[in-house]
This record gives C-alpha cells, structure tokens and sequence, in this order.
C-alpha cells in the first residue's frame, strides 16, 4: 500500500475530529470546572429563555452560553459592556466545530470599559440639557417625505422601505447613504444628516440600523453623532439595533424606535386605519343628517295641519303686506319722475317758442318779401319805388306796392 492509499485509510471524516478534540477537552479537569473573567458583548436572550453571548478582553473573546435553568438563579441582568466572572465548562459544539463556555454561575464584576464610556458621555450630555424634553421637536403626523439615514446595505433598510411603501405610499422617501459602523461611521452619519438639511426636503429622518454588538452599534454612541441630531432642524427618529439595544443616540432623538422596523411603523399612518376612520366619519354623517331629517319630519307632524295652515296664511299676509309696501313706494317714485319730465319738458317748450319766428312776430314785427321773387327783403338797399310786395304778420299777410325808399332817414321819390 503506498502513501498516498494508506493517508486515505487513516484520514478521518470532520465530525470524527471534532469528536476527538471534544473527548480531549472534557477529559481536562481545568476546563471542566473553570472560572473566566471578562466582558459582556453580543448578548442576545432567546425565546427560550437561553443566554447567548461572548465573552473578550482586550485580545481574545470566546463564545458562552447559559441555559434557562441556570440562569434563573442569576441576581443581575446581564447586558452588552458589563464586566462578569463566569463557571462553568468548556466544550465543543459540533454543529460548528468551535469551543465554547457552558456557563453554570454568573456574578457581576463592574462595568467594562464602553459601558462605562457610554454611561460617562450619556451623563455630561444630559447634564448640559441635550436629552430635555422641552428640545424635542414634534414628529409630523402626515409626512409626505421621510429621508432614511442609514446603510444601503442589510435588511434594515429593505423592511423600513417595505413598512413605509405598504402603510402610506403617499409619503415618498429620500436615502442619505451613510457608514453605520467602523471608525469612520460617527463622522458619516453626522455627514448624511448635514446633506439632509441642506436638501430641506424631508420632513421627519430616520437615523440607525438593524441589530449587533455594542461595538458595531458604537457609532451612535458618539458625542458627535448626538450633537449632529440634535443639531438637525428636521425631528429626527432613532432607531438602532433591537428593542433591547439603547444608545446615545436614543436620547439625543425627537424619538426612539426599538427597531427600525418600528420606526418606519411609528412615523407614518396606515391607510387602512385611516381609510377605517374616513369610512366611519361618512357613515356617522349619513346616520346623523338621517336622525335629522327624521325628527325634522316627527316635529312637522305634531304642528298639525290646522296650525301649518294658520302658519301659512300667517306668511302670505307678510308677504302680501311687504308687496303693498314695495308697490306704494315705487308708484311715488314713479309720480315724482314723471312730474319732474313734465317740468322740463315745458321748459324746454317755452325754449324754442322764445326763438321761433313765429313768437317774434306774435310781438309785433312783420316780414317783407318781394314779389314775384319771394325773397325776405332785410335792407332798403334791396327795394325800388314801384316794386311789389307782400308782409307778413303773426295772424295773415298784405300784398303792397313800394311808394317811396327811405335810407337813414333820406327820403327818395
């Protein structure tokens, strides 16, 4: 049998190795029943009632579990940054081929050093008043754009989009991309808020992401990204990680959302529920204008219809009475215009008789016309001694021959 047959025969399947290292590790009596100090990261409490969580220092970390039945006896509740010392027993979980803490006792052991950061920034913000009630602004009940300041990556984004799209398609949204972990994401995430409020087109943001550790959520512990939304004039809601999960920016925000989910939930209405209410609001009118018009029709009814009459006659005599009034009033306007044409035209009349030829004559003048002509004769110059004539008077006329011409006074023969 050469080499390579006799590696083949002697080679061992991955759940035969993994068996092999854990018979090693549970045979040792130092890892079987051993005391390990370090710090919470990672916690996640199952529906189960198991703990999962890792526990690191500055260099390592190792993966612990604490079933139900053991933590029940816990004094503590344990959380992300927490310093413990834990026993228990170290093994292999075969499913994944790493070792890992079987956690039988738990004891608290003070702060680690984040939380202990965390709690040391969260009391110098508060102290200057930055998480005051009285600083938070309103969240718009009927936004018509919502800005997402978050990753593009993830699922946190997809069902924030997902929620909002479903529960009120009217309300568009804006993406301001940003980093939400790693050194450079505190700067980031202040950067896509800034670029928010210089587009000035949302009315309300949402700033987080989905769930990790307390160090991939630390970003949102920063200083600065806690003066960055309370520096924003839009209202700005947090929401970072899971229900559990709470961060610097929790408080600095207008509001907290346990999860991004729950943000998108929380910002803008469902058109169901409205469309409900919209419904509801018609057909409370409708049975209200019903009832109306009923007891509108029961109160006409019990008038009676000899008492409707009289009501009746009651009207037509009013109306009757304000007729007489309208007419008398116009017939005494209409007298007075009249009397006042009358007036006028008289005045007028005596006008023109003033300057008709006929009134000039009427006072004693006559007019000469020469005959066979018939031409009014208005100089002596116009007339001869023997010319005929005829003159006209008011009432008649009288043919005439001429005798003699007079001019200025000098008679001619």
């Amino acid at each position: 049998m050469g080499f390579l047959e006799s590696t083949r025969a002697a080679a061992l399947t991955v759940s035969q190795l993994t068996r092999h290292i854990k018979s090693l590790l549970e045979v040792d009596p130092v890892l079987q029943e051993v005391a390990v100090r370090g710090e919470v990261s990672n916690f996640k409490r199952h529906s189960s009632g198991h703990l999962y969580f890792t526990l690191k220092d500055e260099t390592s970390q190792i993966p612990a579990v604490m079933f139900a039945g053991a933590n029940r006896l816990l004094q503590f509740r344990p959380e992300d940054g927490m310093k413990v010392v834990a026993r228990g027993r170290v093994t292999v979980y075969e499913a994944r081929g790493q070792y890992q803490l079987y956690v039988e006792w738990m004891e608290y052991d003070g702060l680690g050093a984040l939380y202990e950061a965390f709690e040391r920034l969260k009391a110098k913000l508060a102290a200057e008043g930055l998480f005051a009630e009285e600083v938070k602004r309103a969240i718009p009940a009927f936004p018509g754009i919502v800005g997402l300041v978050t990753s593009v990556e993830g699922a946190a984004i997809r069902d924030m989009l997902n929620i909002l799209k479903r529960r009120f398609p009217l309300a568009e949204v804006r993406l301001y991309p940003t980093a939400v972990q790693g050194p450079d994401a505190p700067e980031a995430i202040v950067g896509a808020i800034n670029l928010a409020n210089r587009d000035g087109k949302a009315e309300v943001l949402i700033v987080g992401r989905g769930g990790g550790s307390i160090e991939d959520l630390w970003a949102f512990n920063s200083e600065i990204v806690a003066r960055g939304i309370r520096g924003s004039a839009i209202p700005v809601v947090s929401a970072v990680g899971h229900e559990v999960d709470f961060t610097i920016a929790d408080f600095a925000a207008d509001l907290r959302a346990p999860t991004p989910s729950a943000a998108a939930e929380l910002i803008v209405p469902d058109r169901r529920e409205l469309l409900g209410r919209l419904h509801g609001l018609r057909d409370s009118l409708r049975n209200l204008l019903l009832a109306k018009s009923v007891s509108r029709k029961e109160a006409l009814g019990a008038v009676g219809k000899e008492r409707l009459t009289r009501l009746l006659w009651q009207v037509l005599a009013e109306k009757r009475q304000l007729a007489d009034e309208v007419r008398s009033g116009l017939e005494m306007r209409f007298s007075h215009l009249v009397a006042l044409r009358k007036s006028e035209l008289q005045a007028e009349r005596q006008r023109l008789e003033a300057m008709s030829p006929l009134g000039v004559l009427s006072r004693g003048y006559c007019l000469f016309e020469k005959l066979p002509e018939r031409t009014t004769v208005t100089r002596v110059g116009q007339l001869r001694r023997g010319d005929e004539g005829r003159v006209r008077f008011f009432d008649g006329s009288a043919d005439c021959d001429v005798g003699a011409v007079r001019r200025e006074g000098i008679g001619e023969g």
